[in-house]
């Protein structure tokens, strides 16, 4: 969850401390009754605006809330067995980073100084510095500076003393991989068991994870083909995509995901709202660590916009409890119910290799396995009802098809089934 949205906190920075992350205590048994058992928390140290221009990160975010606010949710998480995870924007920081200030103060070649990459034109004019993707609010940190190597690293540990179980790694795919080597052996040898997860859009993911000894990234290659596949009625993207998914397995486990505070929801995303549940079947049965952007187990509709602000629709407010939802997503929350707790029958899955057994513009079918256990999968995307190949299903567990003789499911139009293998 993104908090600063979620808890419906204003966009600009407030010094005035305003107790709303204790709210987020009424939906811990909603995320146990959903089946997750962890919790992903946005950015939530002090910024300027939208959590990612962060100005100090050993402040928990004022408008949300203050440290001890922080903590009773960690107990109160871990009471119910719940991990939670940070999220840790160590690409750049905000231009009120006291820091970026002292730089601008102080000069070229002072110590503040190092910490940037500033191009100094003259004593009367502001530095030019590289900045995150076009955005100058985001001053990029220098990670070849032993001074952020320590900063990085001692925040990291500061937030894990204090109860976190790991962190995301916000925009990794822009930092050098080098960097991570130098932090996280630090990081591990106080805390061996935190999770480290990057933040990869594009790279190698393979190779990043290995030179900067994370335990994962992001799986955004398979995000792009789930929904591309369904709207484009060519499966074919999604065989190829599974077939990259087995060569990460090798290395290491990914973050799967539909969604998240980033992209366009799900529901938004496709064309035709029939091949939601083939979506989230896709996601539940395939190797990886599936997560879940809140909201979309309800199917909340948003549309990310390139322009300023243009994270609001993805980014909403949620009521103080999870009984004043709305009740129009009760179909989608219990399809993800059941689906995820498949995936709790069967924690195989998390390693589980995938092999396609038959594949057209509109039907697949693959088999999920790991050492002697295996599902089989069937999707249909066409307006009619379709048998195909699919040897070894035994019985339905979860969707609408059916097992028509010993190599081949059956399937409604625009159907889908998991079954026993």
């Amino acid at each position: 969850m993104y908090p600063l949205g979620f808890l419906d906190a204003p966009t600009a920075a407030d010094p005035e401390v305003v107790h709303r992350l204790p709210s987020l205590e009424n939906w811990l048994d909603y995320l146990i009754e959903l089946g997750a058992s962890g919790l992903a928390l946005g950015p939530m140290f002090a910024s300027s605006s939208h959590g990612y221009d962060t100005i100090d990160y050993y402040r928990i975010d004022p408008r949300i809330g203050d440290t001890e606010d922080f903590e009773r949710l960690v107990e109160a998480a871990h009471e119910r067995g719940i991990r939670v995870l940070l999220d840790g924007v160590f690409n750049h920081v905000g231009r009120q980073f006291p820091m970026f200030q002292q730089a601008l103060r102080e000069g070229e070649g002072s110590p503040a100084a190092e910490w940037f990459h500033l191009f100094w034109k003259g004593e009367d004019r502001e530095p030019e510095y590289e900045h995150f993707e076009g955005h100058r609010d985001l001053v990029t940190l220098n990670h070849g500076s032993s001074q952020v190597v320590d900063f990085v690293t001692e925040v990291m540990c500061h937030w894990l003393q204090r109860g976190a179980d790991g962190w995301r790694l916000d925009a990794t795919y822009a930092i050098p991989a080098e960097f991570w080597a130098q932090v996280l052996p630090r990081v591990r040898e106080r805390f061996p068991d935190a999770y480290i997860v990057g933040e990869m859009i594009h790279g190698d993911y393979s190779a990043y994870v290995a030179q900067g000894q994370l335990d994962s990234v992001t799986q955004y290659e398979l995000w792009k083909a789930i929904w591309s596949s369904l709207n484009d009625h060519n499966l074919h993207e999604l065989d190829w995509t599974l077939g990259r998914n087995n060569e990460f397995l090798d290395q290491f486990v990914p973050l799967t995901f539909l969604g998240n505070h980033d992209v366009t929801r799900i529901a938004s995303k496709l064309t035709d709202q029939q091949h939601y549940p083939h979506a989230v079947a896709i996601l539940m049965t395939v190797g990886g660590t599936p997560s879940i952007y809140a909201g979309d187990e309800q199917g909340f509709l948003g549309i990310k916009e390139d322009r300023p602000g243009g994270d609001e629709q993805v980014r909403p407010p949620f009521p103080q409890q999870p009984d004043d939802l709305a009740p129009f997503g009760q179909q989608l929350y219990h399809l993800h119910q059941e689906l995820i707790g498949l995936r709790r029958r069967h924690p195989w899955l998390t390693q589980a290799r995938t092999q396609v057994l038959h594949v057209a513009d509109e039907q697949m079918v693959f088999r999920s396995a790991w050492g002697d256990d295996a599902l089989v999968v069937g999707l249909n995307l066409s307006d009619e009802q379709v048998t195909v190949h699919g040897p070894g299903g035994t019985e339905v567990l979860a969707g609408n098809g059916w097992i028509d003789g010993w190599e081949t499911v059956g399937l409604p139009a625009h159907g889908w089934a998991i079954l026993t293998a």
